[in-house]
Formats: C-alpha cells, structure tokens, sequence
C-alpha cells in the first residue's frame, strides 16, 4: 500500500501538466518579487535624488552626509532596469548584490544605531525578497554553469595565505598620521 502510494507521488512529479503547472507558478511569484524589487528601487532612486525630507531625516539620523543620497539614488534606478531587462546576465547578477548589499547595509545601519523592530523590518524583508527573486530567477536569466571548480587544495591555500599575507602587511603598515585634505 505504501509503494502503491509513493509510486503515485512520483508518477505525478513527473506528469507533465504538474511540472507546467509548476513553472507556471513559480514564473509567477519570481516576476511578482522581481517586480516588486525593481519598483522599490525606482521609487528609491527618485526619492534619493530629489533628496525627499523622509530620506534626508533618516539618512541624518542614521550619521551619513546628505551626498550618499545623489550616489544611491544614481545607481538604484539601473539596477531596477537590469532586473527587468532581458539578457546582461552578469550585470544581473551585479544588479541582484547592489540591492541586497543596500538593503543589508541599511537593516545593519538602523541596528547599529539601535532603531526599533519597525525601523529595521522593511530593509530586511526587501533583502529576503531580493534574494528570493534571485533564487527563483528562470535559466534564460542566469549564468551558464561554470565548469567544476578545481578541487586540488594548493588552488584554495594559495588564495587564502596569499590574503592572510596582503592581511598582515596591511596591518604592519598602517598610517599613523591622517592625511590632510
């Protein structure tokens, strides 16, 4: 009884109807997030660049200078475009990191200053929403698959003690008087 049951399950995973209807659903909530991401986006851009009072006080509040709006504002509007756009698969890729990198940056900024649940919650729900549209983008809008990676260790320790070293030296040479602009 049990095989008969689990033979029904797998049957149906492999009908064709259910995997249509499967892409189906799952083009749709990718498009509705990824929608959802750019228009975000887009009204973040033209609330940054015309410096509305909402994003001045909160930019005020969280200690930037007033600047960071023009450069955030610049850059988010091509971001939505990219996400929306056929093709420029790697500039997609580049598009998907800048949103989820600005809605980190702001859920750590406004955690960092100590902000209530309320200040927070939206950065982190657009970076989850973000996340999803990346995870759920259909195969036209990614990259090929790369080759398997090298597995040999000496093309991962290399890397690795060649930045502990940059690290170190880094360290080793840190300027101790500010340079006057």
């Amino acid at each position: 009884m049990t095989h008969a049951a689990g033979t029904a399950s797998d049957a149906s995973i492999t009908n064709p109807v259910y995997l249509a209807a499967r892409s189906r659903s799952r083009s749709i909530v990718y498009w509705v997030l990824t929608v959802f991401v750019a228009f975000e986006m887009v009204a973040g851009s033209a609330w940054d660049l015309l410096q509305i009072e909402y994003v001045r006080v909160v930019l005020t509040h969280l200690g930037y200078p007033s600047y960071l709006l023009l450069i955030l504002g610049v850059w988010k509007f091509p971001c939505a475009l990219v996400l929306l756009l056929p093709r420029f698969l790697r500039l997609k890729e580049w598009a998907y990191a800048g949103a989820f990198f600005n809605y980190t940056g702001a859920l750590a900024s406004h955690a960092f200053m100590g902000d209530p649940l309320a200040a927070w919650i939206w950065p982190l729900l657009f970076a989850i929403v973000t996340l999803a549209s990346w995870a759920l983008r259909p195969s036209e809008r990614r990259l090929p698959s790369s080759p398997a990676a090298d597995a040999r260790p000496v093309t991962w320790i290399v890397p690795i003690v060649v930045t502990v070293l940059m690290l170190v030296i880094a360290l080793l040479t840190l300027p101790t008087v500010p340079l006057s602009l």
